[in-house]
């Protein structure tokens, strides 16, 4: 099945068959265009019906029932039939946190990232507010450098400066020049790009996106090291804690609390931008309480930038480097401490997390899916530009059965970890902020289950199967996005006029 990337709109037709029941009202056989539909009686009905993926790209289409069940004696007090729905249809959005596959589900993950990472900065959704006065830094770490690339300079007044102006540079191996003077702009297609093409090592990236995570996990563990290792030279007490067997545990008084976001760099490779968070440790394990007393920002400062410039480790062997690649962080890490009254607030901090937590590869030119043989020498090419270059590398290099994993995350150029983590304690998750979210719009929209029950003593049960992805026709995903886009003005609209009436 394929579906045109713009409209959304499936070209499979819909099926009949054992759980696909005909739809009602349907538009097949008939004009399929939006003044067919905007002609139909049930036109308001429709919209009503589409309206949780009404901006949805490729909103997913189940068929089937839903059954309310009564949790204490297993009694089915109410099932709807799809089949009764316009359509015959329920659609879902596909929740796609990327913003170059799916504006819509993008924005709402955006939003979501929002608001987790400022609640594990200023408290609220579950998070004691106390976290405020937690000592917190902001800290980027990069990537080092695998052959000189095209980017953006300034001057120490934050004047724009000619790209690499070297007068007297001998040219690479392969004859290319090694300098530039010209001052790219943010949208020239050359930043990012290598000089040469041929000296850069396009291998040695794929390698370390692939290996970004790893690294990650050893220098949280590194960064803790050196924290408690502070924690003891002021002579600090260790916390007693009674654990879920009734054993008594002594635990190091201050731990690490942080959330991060990966960027897709424009030359194709990750780096990570982190909030981390000083805790101190309670009796009780769950609890989020500020460190002990001796302990602040200077200190973790401290910890992260040794960790930044000790950590490394060698990859396993591969028959095209036999003792393994080296993996490192890059020598720039800006460490910058978060606060109310500073440039970096904890608004900025959380909004900037967010937006690079809906882009991902767009960003170098290069959006697929997954790959596989069939269609891989589509984007694959070992004398092609970068992005093809890079992928090329993570297929071949992937072909070694200790380096399958570079096939599977080819069309992200090696990187496979998630593009927002956070650890267990530093805030609320995103399935709590969509249950709220679900449940919020049940109440606006006046839905109650049958018998009046609540969730506590109902269960629904969604014996749904999948009709298929995208919009039936392109008549249906313009009038849908189009009351979407409507809706979404006038929230906006409402919150402008909300916002200045405070």
């Amino acid at each position: 099945m394929a579906a045109d990337r713009t409209t959304g709109v499936s070209d499979q037709t819909h099926p009949s068959g054992p759980g696909l029941r005909p739809t009602t009202g349907s538009f097949v056989g008939r004009d399929e265009s939006a003044f067919a539909r905007a002609c139909d009686p049930q036109v308001f009905d429709w919209l009503d019906h589409v309206k949780a993926a009404a901006g949805c790209s490729q909103p997913v289409r189940l068929s089937g029932e839903v059954a309310t069940i009564d949790r204490a004696t297993g009694r089915l007090l109410a099932s709807v039939s799809t089949a009764d729905l316009p359509d015959g249809e329920i659609y879902k959005p596909c929740g796609n946190r990327r913003q170059a596959v799916c504006p819509s589900c993008a924005r709402t993950y955006q939003r979501d990232a929002y608001q987790l990472v400022r609640a594990g900065l200023t408290g609220g959704k579950g998070i004691p507010a106390s976290v405020a006065g937690h000592p917190a830094v902001f800290v980027t770490f990069t990537a080092p450098s695998f052959g000189p690339v095209h980017t953006q300079r300034t001057d120490r007044h934050g004047r724009s400066m000619p790209c690499r102006p070297r007068r007297q540079a001998e040219p690479c191996p392969h004859g290319v020049p090694a300098r530039c003077h010209r001052t790219h702009a943010d949208d020239d297609p050359q930043l990012g790009q290598p000089l040469c093409l041929d000296c850069y090592d396009h291998h040695a990236q794929v390698v370390w996106n692939h290996s970004a995570p790893e690294l990650w996990r050893r220098t949280t563990i590194a960064v803790t090291r050196h924290i408690r290792a502070r924690a003891r030279a002021l002579g600090l007490p260790w916390v007693e804690q009674v654990t879920g067997s009734g054993k008594v545990r002594r635990v190091p008084p201050v731990k690490l609390s942080f959330g991060k976001v990966a960027e897709m760099q424009r030359r194709g490779v990750v780096h990570y931008h982190a909030i981390v968070r000083l805790d101190g440790v309670d009796t009780d394990p769950s609890a989020i309480v500020p460190p002990p007393a001796g302990l602040g920002v200077d200190d973790l400062t401290a910890a992260i930038e040794r960790a930044a410039a000790t950590v490394a480790f060698t990859t396993r062997p591969h028959p095209t480097m036999p003792l393994g690649w080296p993996v490192a962080w890059g020598e720039q890490t800006d460490v910058r401490p978060v606060n109310a009254a500073g440039d970096i607030t904890d608004g900025k901090v959380a909004g900037y997390l967010a937006k690079y937590a809906t882009k991902s590869t767009e960003v170098t030119g290069h959006v697929s899916r997954r790959l596989d043989g069939e269609i891989i020498d589509l984007y694959a090419n070992e004398h092609g530009n970068h992005p093809e270059r890079l992928i090329d590398a993570c297929w071949t290099l992937g072909g070694h059965r200790d380096w399958q994993m570079l096939r599977r995350w080819a069309h992200m150029l090696g990187f496979g970890g998630h593009f927002l983590t956070k650890s267990r304690r530093y805030s609320v998750t995103f399935r709590l902020l969509r249950d709220a979210r679900i449940i919020w719009r049940r109440t606006e929209t006046g839905h109650e289950y049958a018998d009046d029950q609540g969730d506590d003593t109902t269960l629904i049960v969604g014996l749904l199967t999948y009709a298929g992805s995208g919009w039936r026709t392109t008549g249906d995903a313009l009038l849908a996005n189009t009351a979407a886009a409507m809706a979404r003005e006038r929230h906006e609209t409402a919150r402008e006029e909300m916002a200045a009436a405070a």
